[in-house]
């Protein structure tokens, strides 16, 4: 699912490039709280990119009615209480739909453009008429400003070394995570979307921004056309 990932480090890296203890390690953020506050109470909500279940879990807790999709069996090994599909999300077609279809962890911004229309129409094929697509995009100035680094719960630093561009709009980033017993480093490929191009991907798999919800834009709510 995380195409042009590549992860150095202890312990297992999946077939996409993902060290399975790393994301066991991240903590959840304010993601929960951004997607109970957009979607109704118990909704039915298909996660795709689920990973370790490290936002499953407190989804899970909040009633919600989960469907986590990854394309790693050690990830979804980890992920309790939700109902588990082992997929890539271009390729997932469950022949049902979803009160809310949620695709995170920026992977909207796949460096592979063929990939991300797949998402982008996995994620309309599966969301009810009547429902929602939640996407998390890149923040303002993801690739500004680099090296630089953020010191998280005081328990270990990120580092995001450099974001390089490689050609037809498309960076290598490359991110450390420094533990006190352990580091991982990660080197990826995304592409930077304008807000035009943003909206142009969304209308090509038939669906148009709702509204922001998150005041830096990072979160949208999309719904279908």
């Amino acid at each position: 699912m995380r195409e042009g990932y590549e992860a150095t480090g202890p312990g297992a890296i999946t077939p996409d490039g993902c060290a399975v203890e790393l994301y066991a390690r991240l903590p959840v953020e304010d993601e929960p709280d951004v997607i109970a506050a957009a979607v109704p109470a118990g909704a039915t909500l298909l996660e795709l990119g689920c990973g370790v279940g490290r936002v499953t879990h407190p989804l899970v807790e909040r009633g919600f009615r989960v469907t986590a999709v990854d394309e790693s069996p050690q990830m979804l090994e980890r992920v309790k209480g939700a109902r588990t599909v082992r997929s890539t999300i271009e390729g997932l077609d469950l022949g049902e739909t979803f009160d809310v279809v949620m695709l995170a962890s920026i992977l909207v911004h796949t460096g592979d453009a063929e990939v991300r229309r797949g998402m982008l129409a996995a994620c309309r094929r599966h969301v009810a008429d009547d429902g929602c697509v939640l996407i998390q995009r890149e923040r303002a100035g993801a690739h500004e400003n680099l090296p630089r680094e953020l010191v998280v719960d005081g328990r270990f630093t990120i580092r995001k070394l450099y974001s390089e561009p490689v050609g037809d709009g498309v960076r290598a980033v490359k991110v450390e995570y420094v533990f006190p017993d352990v580091v991982w480093t990660q080197t990826y490929r995304c592409r930077p979307l304008t807000p035009q191009e943003f909206e142009q991907a969304l209308a090509e798999a038939g669906l148009k921004i709702d509204r922001l919800l998150t005041p830096d834009g990072s979160w949208v709510r999309a719904i279908p056309v």
